[in-house]
């Protein structure tokens, strides 16, 4: 009875600065790995910083530049996702498995559902300004 208490008693969460920076450090080590391991992922970097070169020397609208921003985060926490389902697929089956190619598939499907939609969405910020810089 007693281990029984023991193991359904609250575990106490007290603030603790110093674990709440480890989790950022833990994080900011995520975003590393991602650009050092993920080639998709630095390509979506790649893009974003165009795109936010395009959007500085167009003077693009405050607007603007926080739909610019949401699409964009968009892309790369799939890619994000993405990344650490194919990872944690590969570690739990390293084989061919049909089931894990079907969860593998769906998660690049987000991926490409997020880039096509930040497509989408540069196209209609950007090209009127492109138009009154050409016409």
């Amino acid at each position: 009875m007693i281990l029984i208490c023991s193991f359904m008693k609250k575990k106490e969460n007290n603030f603790n600065l110093t674990d709440r920076l480890r989790s950022f450090r833990f994080a900011f080590r995520g975003i590393l790995d991602l650009i050092k391991d993920e080639h998709n992922f630095r390509i979506h970097i790649t893009v974003l910083l165009i795109v936010i070169v395009a959007g500085i020397l167009l003077q693009i609208s405050v607007p603007e530049w926080l739909v610019i921003i949401l699409v964009s985060s968009l892309v790369l926490i799939s890619e994000s996702f993405n990344s650490s389902i194919e990872h944690l697929a590969d570690l739990l089956k390293p084989e061919e498995d049909e089931r894990i190619r079907k969860v593998k598939d769906i998660a690049a499907a987000a991926v490409l559902i997020s880039a096509v939609t930040a497509v989408i969405t540069g196209f209609i910020i950007f090209i009127p300004y492109l138009i009154k810089i050409f016409a």
